[in-house]
C-alpha cells in the first residue's frame, strides 16, 4: 500500500482569508483528502472547502448553528462522524467529548491548541486553529498514512507573513 496524505483543519471562525491560506497550504503539501473539524463560522468557509477539487468531510462546531440549513448541500455531519479512507478508520468531532480509541485516527478541534499523541493503537490529533484567535498563529496538520506508521506534520504561520514552519511527529503503528 502506498502512502496518502490527509489535510486537517479546524476553527476557522470568521477568518476566511486565513482559511484560504491554510487550504492552499494543505493542497500544496499533497493532501488527497481534507477534513474540517468544525467552527466554520460562516457559509463562505464551508463553500471554500467544498469548491476545492478534493474529497472532503466536515463536522459541525459549536458555533455553526447558522449553517444547519446548508447540511444537505455540503458534506457537513453531526459529531462524532465516522468514515473510512482507504484502510484507515477515522472518527471526526469538534468537541473533544468522544476521545475513545474506537478508530485508527481520532480527530477533534474546539480547544484551539495543537495536540498529537499515539496511544492504544490510535492516533489522536487536534490541528490547532485556523483563525489565530488564541495566539498569533494560523495552524493546520497533515497526516501521511503509511502501512506501518503515521507521519504527522504540524504547519503554522504568523498571519500576514510568508513563512510556514513545520514540526514532524512519527509514530510506528502497533503490530507493524
Amino acid at each position: 500500500m502506498s502512502s496518502f496524505i490527509i489535510g486537517v483543519l479546524s476553527d476557522s471562525h470568521t477568518r476566511d482569508e486565513l482559511q484560504r491560506e491554510v487550504l492552499d497550504r494543505l493542497v500544496s503539501q499533497g493532501s488527497s483528502y481534507l477534513l474540517h473539524l468544525g467552527d466554520f463560522g460562516m457559509p463562505v468557509n464551508l463553500e471554500m472547502l467544498h469548491n476545492i477539487d478534493l474529497p472532503y468531510a466536515s463536522v459541525f462546531g459549536n458555533n455553526d448553528y447558522g449553517l444547519i440549513d446548508m447540511q444537505q448541500n455540503f458534506n457537513i455531519k453531526t459529531e462524532p462522524y465516522y468514515l473510512k479512507i482507504k484502510e484507515s478508520r477515522i472518527k471526526m468531532m469538534h468537541l473533544p467529548y468522544y476521545l475513545t480509541p474506537d478508530s485508527d485516527i481520532v480527530l477533534y478541534g474546539h480547544t484551539h491548541k495543537f495536540s498529537v499523541e499515539y496511544k492504544n493503537s490510535t492516533l489522536f490529533l487536534n490541528p490547532g486553529e485556523v483563525c489565530a484567535r488564541e495566539k498569533n498563529l494560523s495552524e493546520c496538520a497533515t497526516i501521511e498514512v503509511f502501512e506501518d506508521r503515521y507521519l504527522v506534520k504540524y504547519h503554522y504561520i504568523v498571519p500576514d507573513s510568508n513563512s510556514w514552519s513545520v514540526e514532524e511527529f512519527s509514530y510506528r503503528k502497533k503490530g507493524a
